[in-house]
């Protein structure tokens, strides 16, 4: 069987994995999480490329020299697990992937799902606590090793950044706010960044925030405000 499980599932409420899946007691916690992502949170997932240390240095395991994303992309288009995949499809495949390319990444596609504002890691922690306080409606919240966190939205949030970031009163995009929407992707936890570490949990998902992340605003006001504030240019 290759990576690509035949025909998208049409989808429906997601539903927990059930652990009768013969790799399901022993499993890595990258091989449980794929099979929460795909069975329960109603995500897709893509096994993406690793990066590798040798003797001549660090390179990527899709094996171009000339890679523009080492560690940081697809294995190879196409390679979807899609979700609402039924639990031993989807650990055959991941465990596929990984045989394929040891050390492999679990990549979440942003756009069709959820989009995802990143803000650097000290803005991210800022932030949680001010919209606690003012009870916004609040995602999924990943964090990577590298200085980078990223808040799960509603999809089609990307693509209006410019317009949504006027309205609020901003003439520009403040300084490392970013979005991510269609064709891009995250790496999910507990996928490994080069040598730096895993991404982890700032606030896991849920069923209804899987489901149906947040829209952008008072969130991107929040962001904005605080990379203004608190995020070096560069």
């Amino acid at each position: 069987m290759g990576f690509t499980i035949v025909g998208m599932r049409e989808r429906r409420t997601p539903r927990a994995p059930t652990r009768t899946g013969r790799r399901g007691a022993g499993g890595s916690p990258l091989d449980t999480a794929v099979a929460e992502y795909v069975g329960l949170w109603g995500w897709d997932v893509t096994p993406g490329a690793v990066l590798v240390t040798g003797q001549a240095g660090c390179r990527c395991s899709c094996g171009r020299a000339d890679c523009p994303a080492p560690g940081a992309h697809p294995l190879a288009p196409g390679r979807l697990i899609p979700a609402g995949t039924p639990l031993d499809e989807a650990l055959d495949a991941w465990a596929e992937a990984r045989a394929a390319a040891p050390g492999a990444t679990a990549l979440l596609p942003t756009g069709l799902r959820f989009d995802v504002l990143q803000v650097p890691e000290a803005v991210a922690r800022a932030a949680l606590p001010r919209l606690d306080r003012l009870a916004l409606p609040l995602g999924p919240v990943a964090l990577a090793p590298d200085d980078r966190a990223w808040f799960f939205v509603a999809p089609g949030i990307a693509a209006q950044l410019p317009s949504l970031l006027r309205a609020l009163g901003w003439p520009a995009t403040p300084p490392r706010l970013a979005a991510l929407g269609r064709g891009a992707q995250v790496p999910a936890p507990p996928s490994a960044v080069a040598d730096l570490g895993e991404v982890v949990w700032l606030r896991r998902p849920d069923v209804e925030t899987a489901a149906t992340p947040p829209g952008a605003s008072p969130l991107l006001g929040v962001l904005a405000t605080l990379c203004r504030r608190l995020a070096p240019t560069g």
